[in-house]
């Protein structure tokens, strides 16, 4: 079987880097397993696209997705909200610290935005596009229709929440969507990381691996 040709990418296409902070690293509040060993492949992915687009999990103290904020409740509970139903957390990514930050070695001087999510105290945002209430939006799909990008390319943690949800709401959107899967790793909770991949792949969200890009 011929080996499919590289992908070169252009300014069409834009790079969405999501959630790569310290909080989602060995050691911080919500660690995804071997979260850190995707950035040196993120940076160099990233080297490869003129355009790039930062998020960031933004919360507020005592945030609805906390599990501390519900007497009785602990870290993967699922209960119900206004919105629908809620997986509880570790309290992470809070606003102004340590934890919130982007990792120290993740390089992209020629990011072009930086966009927060999850900073409204009473929903939660895991897609960098639309919140869990599924009607407040980040202003990401205005932001990369209005610059003309055709193309969303996404990296990050974790694969099976916050990459799949903004992939499969950039489909939504009406952009093109593909996860390069080596550069994202998952939580994988009761089987959500097979889901993710299954709801993706019926969304028209391709696979790839990060040799396919040009860099």
């Amino acid at each position: 079987m011929p080996t499919p040709p590289r992908i070169t990418p252009g300014d069409d296409d834009v790079l969405v880097v999501v959630d790569v902070q310290n909080g989602f690293m060995p050691g911080g509040t919500l660690p995804v397993a071997d979260g850190d060993t995707i950035i040196p492949i993120v940076n160099r992915l990233a080297r490869a696209f003129r355009h790039v687009v930062i998020t960031q999990d933004w919360h507020t103290k005592g945030h609805v997705s906390f599990a501390s904020s519900h007497a009785g409740k602990k870290p993967f509970d699922t209960i119900s909200l206004p919105y629908g139903p809620q997986v509880l957390w570790p309290d992470h990514c809070i606003q102004g610290t340590t934890d919130a930050d982007l990792h120290k070695d993740l390089r992209i001087p020629h990011a072009q935005l930086i966009i927060r999510k999850g900073y409204r105290p009473d929903v939660d945002s895991y897609s960098a596009f639309v919140e869990a209430d599924r009607t407040t939006t980040t202003g990401l799909s205005g932001y990369l229709g209005a610059r003309g990008f055709k193309h969303v390319y996404l990296v990050g943690l974790a694969t099976d929440f916050c990459v799949a949800w903004s992939a499969l709401d950039a489909t939504r959107a009406g952009f093109a969507a593909s996860v390069i899967e080596d550069a994202t790793r998952g939580i994988d909770a009761g089987g959500s990381l097979d889901k993710a991949w299954q709801d993706m792949t019926s969304a028209g969200v391709r696979r790839i691996q990060s040799p396919a890009i040009a860099a």
